[in-house]
């Protein structure tokens, strides 16, 4: 028995990684027992709405049951329960950690003051500090106690900043489900997959699976790379390596001053010193470039004057340009050059040190070639520029003024020509250039690097300028424009011979030529062969299907158990398939009594599928017509006498359907009919569930499989396959 007390208690916290009862997205479900509060709606809480709202003034945005801005307030005006309000208070706290979410619900239970609470996280460990947080908050909001919120969300940012994807990476995976396109993360990093399967590709931020390692190492070296550009005519600056510090001065006076210097092996400008003019400071620029590579060669080459230019090359197309400035504070007489660009520069709102920041922070004191370049003009951190003096901090970063609609077609045309070169699918292309709107030629400008692996953020977040679509031009390059990198999925719901309908139908898939896999409560099998013999309808199960490489096709079996407690293990399917809905009994743990609400969780299996497929339903269910109004796709009902009213009325309509007459199986649709095959004529093991054979039928008809091979599917199935452990 639950002591009442003015307390919200967490009874269970679920991560449902897949579709649910809730959405068709991860949620955290939350059962609470909000004790006393049962009784004290918010307009019975003294203050509580003025505390609330001036320490969460986003839930003005909260539109809620009323559909529009301002809805939350409106109810928690008129009186609604905490486990209402910590819900929008878990959303709004996420929100406030950079982390964007919207969807949440919180309905009643079968018993008194417990409530279940679903709301949208896109990191599980990130959605439970925001639960801890937010219960707290609220608690303490109630009770107008003290409560440290700034130090606790700055908690929760850190979370978000460590735990979730980067902001670059997250852009692309958006833009693959704009495309309806499914990920899975397979790291607590930023690798991600793209599709199921046999039509899965993988991307590492800006590298994919198509990006070459060897392109890769040919980048990194900057020689190799100024003498393909050069051997095919693409404009590079005159230079050579040097392997000492005498080497390097040598060879600026050969090519002639002013010079850059740079590492061999280095990357995204790191190392790299420009306009020197004396011995010096070639000596100096030495030091730091052979400390930022690998080795302690370097490569010495021409200063080209200009801008730097950052150019984005996706495939073979040019989808972004961002131009560089010159950093340069001016001096009051009284503050050090730290002190001044703290003031001047850093104070930037577009600065910070984390990805969501288009500008990085300059640390005088700390970056090696700040404090090269300020010793070249005599002076460090700690150094007083006289009133009006104006001091240079750094040459040409800070890439960030989107010039995209400004490139020259013929620079659009060279920068892919030397991502090409290089062997590279998604380039950054350093070029430096008075005018970007002028062909290289005549303004001697050159490309100075190919980076590999480029940063993405200077073109998605610009600091001046439009952001540019990056992640549709990866999609676009990863996939043709009607790929979504989907395969065949079929999903399995119900408690009456479910195991069986899935291996059928993945044995009939099988026949028809396509490698499958099937996660069932036999095991997991690849192929026909069972690699698993333990249940394996839970999540994780599921997903070794997804990623591996090899299925073509995969089939997954689920009940109401397993929906409540994990959610589906893919997000849409080709074929869902309802056989029951029994069992409703089984579900009292989950606050699940009647047939309507059994109802809900089997709908699941029908919301997710896609619009090309189908839903295969029994139609001897009582809801069968309920269910079948609920698919996107198509419908095919099975029932084993062909006098159901649900399956008579779907073939007066035209459409398919598949039943018993005489014992024998019949394909209909509308009136036309194929006799398939006898039951007799089955083993008896099959014959004896007939109601399983004509579900698994349905399915391979709704995926096109001919029925010729699917009577050869079905007379050659063997319920106890080769068993082999991979």
């Amino acid at each position: 028995m639950t002591t009442k007390k003015k307390d919200i208690t967490p009874l269970r916290i679920s991560h449902l990684r897949g579709p649910n009862i809730w959405t068709y997205r991860p949620v955290i479900e939350v059962w609470l027992d909000i004790g006393e509060f049962e009784e004290l709606p918010s307009n019975k809480l003294p203050g509580l709405y003025e505390r609330l709202t001036e320490r969460l003034p986003g839930l003005l945005q909260h539109r809620c049951g009323v559909g529009e801005i301002g809805g939350f307030l409106e109810r928690l005006k008129e009186g609604t329960w905490v486990g209402h309000i910590l819900e929008h208070v878990v959303l709004e706290l996420q929100n406030m950690a950079g982390m964007r979410t919207g969807f949440g619900q919180t309905r009643s239970t079968c018993v008194e003051g417990v409530y279940k609470m679903a709301f949208r996280t896109r990191q599980e460990q990130v959605g439970r500090a925001a639960l801890s947080m937010g219960r707290d908050l609220l608690i303490a909001l109630i009770e107008n106690t003290a409560y440290d919120f700034d130090a606790e969300l700055l908690k929760l940012r850190d979370m978000v900043d460590s735990l979730c994807l980067g902001p670059s990476t997250a852009h692309i995976v958006d833009a693959a489900t704009d495309r309806n396109i499914p990920s899975i993360r397979l790291t607590e990093g930023n690798l991600v997959q793209l599709g199921h399967g046999i039509a899965q590709r993988r991307i590492w931020t800006a590298e994919t699976d198509r990006t070459s390692a060897i392109a890769e190492s040919i980048a990194s070296d900057k020689d190799m790379t100024k003498s393909l550009l050069k051997a095919c005519g693409v404009p590079v600056p005159e230079g050579s390596l040097g392997r000492s510090a005498a080497e390097a001065w040598e060879e600026a006076q050969d090519i002639g001053l002013p010079v850059v210097i740079k590492p061999y092996d280095g990357n995204h400008g790191r190392g790299v010193t420009l306009n020197l003019m004396t011995e010096p400071e070639v000596i100096a620029a030495y030091e730091l470039a052979a400390r930022k590579g690998d080795s302690k060669s370097v490569i010495v080459e021409r200063y080209i004057t200009g801008n730097e230019h950052r150019l984005l090359v996706v495939g073979n197309e040019l989808v972004a340009a961002a131009k560089g400035e010159s950093l340069w504070i001016v001096g009051d007489g009284k503050s050090t050059i730290k002190e001044l660009v703290a003031q001047q520069i850093n104070i930037d709102p577009r600065r910070g040190e984390t990805e969501d920041f288009p500008l990085g922070l300059i640390k005088p004191d700390e970056s090696a070639e700040i404090i090269l370049e300020l010793k070249r003009q005599g002076m460090d951190a700690a150094s007083v520029p006289t009133e009006a003096q104006k001091v240079l901090i750094q040459h040409n970063g800070n890439v960030a003024i989107d010039v995209t609609d400004e490139v020259h077609p013929d620079i659009a045309r060279i920068a892919a020509l030397a991502t090409r070169i290089i062997g590279l699918d998604i380039a950054g292309i350093d070029l430096v250039c008075e005018d970007i709107s002028q062909p290289l030629e005549q303004q001697r400008g050159a490309i100075i690097e190919v980076n590999a692996s480029p940063g993405l953020l200077s073109h998605l977040k610009p600091a001046v300028g439009k952001p540019r679509d990056i992640g549709s031009a990866i999609i676009k390059h990863l996939f043709g424009p009607v790929d979504n990198g989907r395969i065949p999925i079929v999903g399995v719901a119900g408690s009456q011979g479910t195991s069986l309908i899935s291996r059928l139908i993945s044995s009939m898939l099988s026949i028809s030529g396509k490698y499958s896999g099937v996660a069932c409560a036999d095991g997991l099998y690849l192929d026909q062969r069972q690699v698993v013999k333990t249940d394996c309808t839970s999540w994780d199960a599921g997903q070794r299907l997804l990623l591996n490489r090899n299925v073509q096709s995969a089939v997954f079996e689920t009940n109401a158990k397993r929906i409540l407690a994990d959610g589906l293990a893919y997000d849409k399917c080709m074929i869902g398939v309802v056989t029951d809905l029994n069992g409703v009994e089984d579900l009292a743990d989950f606050y699940l009594t009647d047939r309507e609400q059994m109802f809900k969780v089997m709908r699941t299996q029908i919301d997710v599928i896609l619009p090309q497929g189908c839903a295969v339903i029994n139609a001897e269910i009582d809801v069968a017509e309920e269910l079948g109004e609920l698919s996107d796709g198509d419908l095919i009902y099975f029932a084993k006498s062909e006098q159901n009213p649900a399956l008579n009325k779907h073939l007066a309509n035209n459409k398919r359907a598949v039943f018993l007459r005489d014992q024998q199986i019949v394909l209909a649709t509308g009136k036309d009919e194929i006799k398939l095959l006898a039951l007799s004529s089955l083993k008896a093991s099959k014959a004896e569930q007939p109601e399983a054979i004509m579900a698994a039928i349905a399915a391979a008809w709704a995926m096109d499989i001919e029925p010729d091979l699917i009577v050869a599917a079905l007379r050659n199935f063997d319920s106890n396959p080769p068993k082999k452990q991979y």
